[in-house]
């Protein structure tokens, strides 16, 4: 691509590169130069303004992001997305309901890798989202994108797409507190119920029971059509082998992972009791403030897996924002 100033005899049909303000209005960046505004600027003045111009084989910025967002996402419902229609080199792709976005990490950077001026930012991967919430967003910054460039991402792309939001799959969710005199009770029932109907999920059953391994057992092993079962304890779980990971264990259950490297979050665990997905929730979860348990929840809410390994990877990024009630602050007086 051409760009640059030169002679208002020579800009016709070139890309005006920056604004310019004339007295039938003000002619903005992008604008594909006329004779009338060329006769216009003549007018005020000036003899030469700078352009842009695609070389053989240039793609437009407009029709180049809209090129790149159909290769992303060639069916977008079927994707949970919407994608924008291309302005000012720009495509949005937008949640069209909640979820968890899934992201093909190393395809999307090699994106990035094609031509400094194709670019693609996205939200961090599994991230929760909303409907109406922005994904991803593409930008060709300059006024075109070699063609090459294009095909080279198109081809990239090609296989099986690089951004999805994965919907809940899962419907409804039973929460045990357990009791402890003069302990929190049932307080953050109202917090866990948000955050479950944030993910279309609904709370169908609270049952509360002595912080006692047995009568935790005794719950769990009730009959339930829940898809979720959520404990939260009166007392922090402090061990894998405390009161709310061995019930789930004398309950036929397992224990996947206890504890993760997410602070406020670190005391949660995950396992599984009569085919049906656990998750014993850290106190923190009592605020509506962001915790792990909200990484962990969104993703078990829609399918998908969440292994150790997985939890031990969050510890990068996992320093989530101070809570300023907290009892004991993590820095130091």
């Amino acid at each position: 691509m051409k760009f640059g100033p030169i002679p208002l005899d020579q800009a016709e049909g070139a890309i005006l590169a920056h604004s310019v303000s004339l007295p039938s209005g003000r002619l903005r960046k992008g604008e594909v130069l006329t004779q009338d505004h060329l006769t216009e600027m003549a007018g005020q003045g000036m003899d030469r303004v700078i352009t842009a111009r695609p070389d053989q084989g240039d793609v437009t910025e407009n029709e180049a992001a809209a090129r790149i967002a159909a290769a992303l996402a060639p069916d977008p419902a079927a994707l949970n997305l919407r994608v924008t229609k291309a302005f000012t080199g720009r495509v949005n792709l937008i949640a069209e309901g909640p979820g968890v976005v899934e992201l093909d990490v190393e395809r999307l950077q090699a994106l990035n890798r094609i031509h400094p001026m194709l670019t693609l930012a996205t939200v961090p991967q599994y991230q929760q989202m909303a409907k109406g919430g922005m994904i991803a967003t593409i930008k060709i910054i300059a006024y075109a994108l070699p063609g090459t460039a294009v095909e080279t991402a198109e081809n990239l792309l090609a296989s099986d797409p690089a951004i999805r939001l994965c919907a809940p799959t899962l419907g409804s969710a039973r929460l045990i507190v357990t009791e402890i005199p003069g302990g929190a009770g049932e307080k953050g029932v109202a917090a866990i119920e948000a955050r479950l109907t944030a993910l279309n999920m609904r709370l169908t059953q609270v049952d509360t029971v002595p912080h006692e391994q047995s009568a935790l057992t005794k719950a769990l092993q009730a009959a339930s059509d829940t898809d979720l079962t959520l404990i939260l304890t009166g007392s922090a779980t402090s061990d894998p082998h405390d009161v709310a990971p061995e019930a789930v264990r004398q309950a036929g259950g397992h224990v996947d992972r206890f504890g993760m490297p997410v602070d406020p979050g670190n005391l949660l665990f995950l396992g599984g009791v009569q085919g049906r997905p656990v998750i014993g929730l850290p106190g923190c979860a009592r605020s509506p403030a962001l915790n792990g348990a909200d990484w962990i929840l969104s993703r078990v809410a829609c399918g998908i897996a969440v292994t150790g390994d997985d939890i031990a990877g969050m510890g990068i990024g996992g320093l989530l924002k101070e809570i300023p009630t907290r009892p004991q602050p993590r820095a130091g007086r």
